[in-house]
């Protein structure tokens, strides 16, 4: 391989990149775009949730247990209503998540020592945040009956909360999370979009710089040059592999400052881990440039063979250790998982 020749390719099609002010401009500006709108539009965050009470004992008790929803940063307060029925077009239009209802004489069986039902309705359109707002309304559900019943059995043996607090919760169990410690979506979705960004971007690049050569018959020229089929194909790649570069620092920059996601670890290290990423992707776009002759059918070809991928088979939305064991070879050989 003659790297004087393979510059020269490289040199060609750089200026055939700036010469194109819109393509060069898009190459720079849809990346940062993409991170912007997925990284402000796409959370898996559940907080905030639009939640109804219907007190039906209007008690200390009932007041206590309908303010633990009230005050707790999950759920969004609506109001109070009379009536469940009357919440019921507000769940269908979406406008509530929940209702909480509480019965008739939900404090007098409590201090009877007597269980009290309470019925939550929920929003079951979106079956995880469904999932997840059962699990809030569990923990405060349960967090406040072994607090009556401690309450209760402190008064009817004259043993201090604390003591019966610990009868009650022999185990006490400590959660620490590693690696999210805030478990904000945020920080997880930031790396995994720069990843998906960079599985996407790059190969629509280079197919289309290639088979735009094709359709305008410049191919021919270097048909007839001295330049090997490896030194064309390398000279072609590399001012998008810088391109990808520059996009790597600009997404990782928008990551740690704008999106607050911290960086531990070795800078260059991930400096040179993206650039062997983005040369892989980047290749390819080569493979498709190889198989289709338009740039309509380059797009097509490219949004497939990446899209796809960065989005099922990387771990974005689903573990690589959740997916099929067919599935999980075709993980393996693509870059987006690594």
């Amino acid at each position: 391989m003659n790297l004087q020749r393979l510059l020269a390719v490289a040199t060609k099609e750089w200026r055939e990149i700036v010469r194109d002010r819109l393509f060069f401009a898009l190459a720079l500006a849809v990346p940062t775009l993409l991170m912007l709108l997925f990284g402000y539009g796409l959370s898996l965050d559940v907080e905030n949730i639009p939640v109804a009470i219907v007190d039906h004992d209007h008690s200390a008790l009932s007041r206590e247990y309908a303010h633990r929803f009230i005050d707790s940063r999950y759920f969004n307060f609506m109001g109070m209503s009379p009536d469940d029925r009357a919440l019921a077009p507000l769940l269908t239009d979406s406008k509530l998540r929940a209702v909480i209802v509480i019965p008739e004489h939900f404090g007098r069986d409590l201090l009877a020592g007597r269980p009290a039902q309470v019925q939550t309705q929920m929003d079951g359109t979106f079956p995880f945040r469904a999932a997840i707002t059962k699990g809030y309304v569990t923990a405060i559900n349960t967090a406040f009956s072994m607090e009556t019943l401690a309450s209760y059995l402190s008064q009817a043996r004259g043993v201090p909360v604390a003591e019966v607090m610990q009868v009650l919760q022999p185990v006490r169990l400590e959660v620490r999370f590693l690696y999210n410690q805030s478990v904000k979506s945020l920080w997880s979705l930031a790396p995994k979009l720069i990843m998906a960004i960079l599985m996407i971007s790059p190969p629509f690049l280079t197919a289309l710089g290639v088979v735009r050569e094709k359709e305008s018959g410049a191919i021919y020229n270097i048909y007839a040059s001295a330049a090997s089929r490896g030194e064309f194909l390398a000279g072609k790649m590399l001012p998008y592999v810088a391109i990808s570069c520059v996009n790597v620092l600009l997404l990782w920059t928008l990551a740690v400052t704008l999106f607050g996601t911290p960086f531990k670890g070795s800078f260059l290290f991930f400096m040179a881990a993206s650039l062997l990423y983005v040369t892989c992707t980047t290749g390819i776009g080569l493979v498709v440039s190889v198989l289709v002759k338009t740039q309509v059918a380059a797009m097509i070809g490219t949004a497939i063979l990446t899209i796809v991928p960065a989005v099922l088979y990387s771990g974005v939305l689903i573990p690589i250790s959740s997916l099929s064991s067919v599935a999980n070879v075709v993980a393996h050989g693509l870059p987006g998982m690594y």
